[in-house]
């Protein structure tokens, strides 16, 4: 099987309105920029979109959500988007925000075939309301179920043509998880090497996760929230 594509505006051509999809990184390192960006001139629309959060206005996932291609978002935070914000209060999306790390847990239990999961965090708020709680050694838990999509975009430093991927730093932030949870996975690299190129101690998703692969091109790489010391510090 052939799972080299020519380019991200191919990768996308299947994808239908009304998608939902898994987009990894972490604000906006290791996000699948190219892919994102094709989906956005393509037009897709009416999309679920579960990912960390949704950029910055002008990039990463913001991108789709200024041209009003999002209808759900599951995130962790609305983050330093404004226009997210402003959706978000106004109704005009529709966000189910989950603590970071059950985010994390779920997507993996998503991969992992695994019904659901016990967890403390977020008892007693509205996090929990309308899911089974229970006492678990005298203390009180809350059930949360697997999140699964039909597509996961993620982002590599290095992958090989069979799909074998390896992450860099902090680029790694939730795309091997994602990687697991969809019926199909689509990965844009920065390097396409030939198999046997990457040791295999080294690889992080193994290629019989990723359906797809791509090598992108011109990434931005921008620093979320630039913070800097004053001279006299």
């Amino acid at each position: 099987m052939n799972k080299v594509l020519a380019s991200a505006e191919e990768a996308v051509e299947a994808i239908p309105d009304g998608a939902t999809i898994m987009m990894g990184g972490f604000g906006l390192c290791g996000i699948p920029e190219r892919l994102i960006a094709a989906l956005r001139a393509r037009g897709t629309k009416d999309l679920t979109v579960i990912s960390n959060n949704a950029g910055v206005d002008d990039f990463g996932v913001g991108l789709l959500l200024r041209a009003r291609q999002i209808s759900k978002m599951i995130a962790t935070y609305v983050g330093e988007n404004k226009e997210f914000e402003r959706q978000f209060l106004t109704g005009e999306v529709e966000v189910e925000l989950v603590p970071q790390g059950t985010f994390a847990e779920r997507i993996r239990a998503g991969g992992a075939g695994i019904g659901g999961f016990f967890t403390p965090t977020g008892f007693g708020t509205l996090v929990a309301e309308g899911k089974e709680t229970r006492l678990i050694d005298g203390a009180p838990y809350v059930l949360e179920k697997p999140l699964k999509a039909q597509f996961a975009f993620v982002k590599g430093w290095k992958g090989d043509r069979a799909g074998n991927l390896v992450y860099r730093k902090t680029a790694r932030n939730f795309n091997p998880v994602m990687a697991t949870a969809a019926a199909v996975t689509i990965a844009e690299v920065e390097q396409l090497v030939e198999p046997g190129e990457i040791d295999p101690d080294h690889v992080v998703t193994p290629g019989i996760f990723v359906r797809y692969i791509l090598q992108g091109t011109h990434y931005e790489k921008r620093i979320e929230k630039r913070t800097v010391r004053g001279t006299g510090d």
